[in-house]
């Protein structure tokens, strides 16, 4: 989500640039779900595949950018962190096998219904990861003052439309 043109516009702390990103995955996430009854009942979008294969990719490189980048960053930085970041490491792999799992069951062979669970079970996961993400590292990434949102939080920030 880009910054508002000027005069109504600044440049945002790496922090508040996390919690834009979690709030588009959050959405996507959000689009997906809803889309499994776009066309009705039990019957499957099209584009469901796509979509969640790009949904998958995106959150993918976000937590891939967050491991080499910004927690790398932070723990040189704020070393009282590192066992949080290593926390939040392991929720990446976590989230990672939950993509697995999503990304098996597009198949287009398995019930809308196991679909719809497998992603309930990841927006829980991601739901709990992204807050305490938030809560315990917001403060700290706000303190940096070099490196590109892309560079250290994997995805560049999301448009929005102002």
């Amino acid at each position: 989500m880009s910054p508002p043109p000027p005069p109504y516009g600044r440049l945002r702390a790496l922090g508040h640039h996390l919690v834009e990103i979690h709030l588009w995955l959050r959405e996507e996430l959000d689009r997906i779900r809803d889309s499994l009854d776009a066309d009705g009942p039990g019957v499957r979008p099209r584009d469901l595949r796509a979509h969640c294969l790009a949904f998958c990719a995106t959150l993918t490189r976000h937590h891939t950018g967050e491991d080499r980048g910004a927690f790398r960053m932070l723990a040189e930085r704020v070393p009282e962190l590192r066992p949080v970041l290593r926390e939040l490491e392991a929720d990446h792999r976590l989230v990672e096998a939950a993509l697995r799992r999503v990304e098996d069951l597009l198949d287009g062979t398995h019930p809308i219904e196991k679909v719809r669970n497998e992603l309930d079970t990841l927006a829980a996961l991601l739901e709990t990861h992204f807050l305490y993400e938030e809560k315990k590292l917001t403060a700290a990434l706000d303190a940096l003052e070099d490196g590109r949102t892309e560079d250290l939080l994997g995805v560049p920030l999301p448009p929005q439309d102002w």
